[in-house]
């Protein structure tokens, strides 16, 4: 079995096919989905899709993008607030993005320092994006972290070397896309074979980033396969034994899920 550890179910490239969606997912072995919480007034729909399938569970947060749009909204207690769901296993996605910048850096910051307060206090996961913002991610993650343990994962993970080994120093994950397929991606090839296994996801970010060979395409949970190949493929071992190890990771991590498979 395999999870997309990481997608945008309720985004409109999905959502207008989404029987059919799951269902190719179900279909090559995806037995689990996360869908991510990017704007909280779009929350009751990443909510509902969660509430339809006993597959698929969500995360309740507000992306870095929308750190200025929504920064009114975003409070600890609210984001504590809606992840009682029993749907909601993490908080995010959250972070920082100095590659559009589409909200100023000192709002991205705030934003992301409350969502580790109510990772902090509610013990679900953290899930991070980062992007051109390594020192700043590294700094606050070990700052927050002194004032009291929280876990976490980095999605997505196509950052420097140090974002990897700070962070799981302090026991996240790191999340593996498609981009670990593209030609240009030696280093994030390195840096695949350098994480221990026990530290490792796979997902799609779905609909974005699809994989060779669906370049092009809109990206959907059951290309995570192709991702997963790829890891496999870095790390020496079969495709079925790397998605037993990431399948096992992330319930490990998204511990809230009562594991059915």
């Amino acid at each position: 079995m395999l999870v997309d550890s990481h997608c945008h179910l309720n985004f409109e490239q999905l959502s207008s096919e989404l029987d059919d969606v799951v269902a190719r997912a179900r279909a090559v072995g995806v037995g689990h989905m996360l869908t991510i919480g990017t704007k909280l007034r779009e929350f009751d729909g990443v909510r509902e899709i969660a509430e339809r399938y006993e597959d698929i569970h969500c995360s309740v947060g507000v992306h870095p993008h929308e750190a200025e749009s929504e920064g009114d909204e975003v409070t600890a207690v609210k984001l504590i607030e809606l992840a009682a769901h029993p749907k909601v296993v993490g908080i995010g996605e959250t972070g920082l993005d100095y590659f559009y910048e589409h909200a100023p850096r000192e709002l991205q910051k705030k934003s992301f320092r409350l969502h580790i307060e109510a990772a902090r206090q509610t013990g679900l996961p953290l899930i991070v994006h980062t992007r051109d913002a390594d020192e700043d991610t590294v700094n606050i993650l070990q700052e927050e972290y002194g004032k009291g343990p929280f876990t976490g994962v980095i999605h997505c993970f196509s950052s420097g070397w140090k974002v990897a080994e700070k962070s799981m120093e302090i026991g996240f994950y790191i999340s593996i896309s498609g981009i670990v397929t593209f030609k240009a991606a030696e280093e994030l090839r390195d840096h695949v074979s350098r994480i221990p296994m026990e530290r490792l996801l796979v997902e799609t970010d779905s609909p974005f980033l699809a994989p060779v060979p669906k370049r092009g395409k809109t990206n959907e949970p059951s290309f995570v396969a192709y991702t997963a190949a790829k890891v496999a493929e870095l790390k020496g071992l079969e495709p079925d034994r790397l998605a037993a190890i990431t399948t096992d990771n992330f319930f490990n991590l998204f511990n809230k899920i009562e594991r059915k498979l």
